[in-house]
C-alpha cells in the first residue's frame, strides 16, 4: 500500500503511538509522520504509507494553522495545562487589550523553544533534561507567523487561531501573550487543522482506521503532496528514461513538475532547468 493518510489526532495519543498502530494496520513497516504533535493535542497529522515515505522531507517545512486555547493567569513548567503550575495571578483583561498585544506577535517573531520539547542539546533531549530537573540556556529561534486571531474571549479564556511556520510553539506563544498582557498564560488546548495542503475536512478519526476493513480507501494519491507543481505526461521512451534515473530533452519552462507515464501512473517530482529534465525525487515502484 502507498499514499498518504490524513488522520484526525485523539488526545492522549503520541504521534509515535500512531505510526506505530497503522503500521499494523497498513501491514508495512514503511511509515513516518509529517510534523509532530503533543499527545494533548488533537488534529491534522499527515501520514505517509509506502513509497509515500520518500515524501515525508518535502513536508518537513510546511505550515500549519492551530486552534488553541489561550488560559491567562496561569503558569506551568510546561508551558500548557498539564505541567506543574509555578504561577497564578489575578486577571483583569479585556479583550481589546487582548486584541492591542497580539499585532506583536505577527510577522516574524523570536521564539525560545521550551524545556519540554524534544529538540536535543549537547545529544540529550530537552525533555529528558527538564524531567531530571535540569534547565538549560536556549537561544530564541526566528519563527514566522502569518496569521494570528481571536475567535472568542471570555474571562481569563481566548481562544486563538494561528497561521505559522515550521517549528512555532503554540504553547510558548500562549505563554509570551500573557506574559505580555501582565497575568501570565498556559496553553489549554490545541487542535491543528491544517499541515500544508492537508485540513481538518480530510482528516479520518484514527478509531475509524484501527477498524476499517479496507484502510487502504482513505489513503491519497503520493502526488497529492505536489499541488504547486504542473503536471507532465511523458513519452514511452522519456518515462523509460525516468525510471532509470536518467534526465532528457523537454521543451518546458524552468521549474518543478509532476511526472507521469501513458497510464497515468505518478513516477517522480522532477525539474526542468534549460530544456533538460530530470528527477528530484522518484516514487514509482521499482
Amino acid at each position: 500500500m502507498n499514499g498518504i493518510v490524513i488522520v484526525d489526532k485523539p488526545q492522549g495519543w503520541t504521534s509515535q503511538d500512531v505510526t506505530a498502530r497503522l503500521r499494523r494496520v497498513f501491514g508495512t513497516r514503511r511509515i513516518g509522520h509529517g510534523g509532530t504533535l503533543d499527545p494533548m493535542a488533537t488534529g491534522v497529522l499527515p501520514v505517509f504509507v509506502g513509497r509515500a515515505t520518500r515524501g515525508v522531507e518535502f513536508f518537513t517545512h510546511a505550515d500549519k494553522t492551530y486552534e488553541t486555547e489561550l488560559r491567562l493567569g496561569l503558569s506551568t513548567d510546561t508551558e500548557d495545562i498539564t505541567g506543574a503550575v509555578l504561577e497564578t495571578r489575578p486577571v483583569n483583561v479585556t479583550e481589546e487589550a487582548l486584541l492591542a498585544v497580539l499585532p506583536a506577535f505577527r510577522g516574524e517573531i523570536q521564539q525560545t523553544p521550551p524545556m519540554y520539547s524534544a529538540l536535543k542539546v549537547d545529544g540529550q533531549r530537552l525533555y529528558d533534561l527538564a524531567r531530571k530537573g535540569q534547565t538549560v540556556e536556549r537561544q530564541p529561534r526566528p519563527v514566522t507567523i502569518f496569521a494570528l486571531d481571536c475567535l472568542a474571549f471570555s474571562g481569563d479564556t481566548a481562544r486563538l487561531r494561528i497561521h505559522c511556520s515550521k517549528g512555532t510553539y503554540i504553547r510558548t506563544l500562549c505563554k509570551d501573550i500573557g506574559q505580555a498582557l501582565g497575568c501570565g498564560g498556559c496553553m489549554a488546548a490545541l487542535r491543528r487543522t491544517q499541515a500544508g495542503g492537508y485540513t481538518a475536512e480530510q482528516a479520518v478519526p484514527l478509531e475509524t482506521l484501527l477498524h476499517a476493513e479496507r484502510p487502504e480507501e482513505f489513503l491519497l494519491p503520493v502526488d497529492s503532496l505536489f499541488p504547486d507543481a504542473s503536471a507532465v505526461t511523458l513519452t514511452e521512451k522519456q518515462a523509460l528514461r525516468c525510471r532509470n534515473g536518467n534526465t532528457f530533452s523537454r521543451d518546458l519552462p524552468d521549474g518543478t513538475y509532476r511526472v507521469y507515464d501513458g497510464t497515468g501512473e505518478f513516477l517522480a517530482l522532477s525539474q526542468v532547468k534549460n530544456g533538460v529534465m530530470s528527477t528530484i525525487k522518484s516514487f514509482f515502484e521499482p
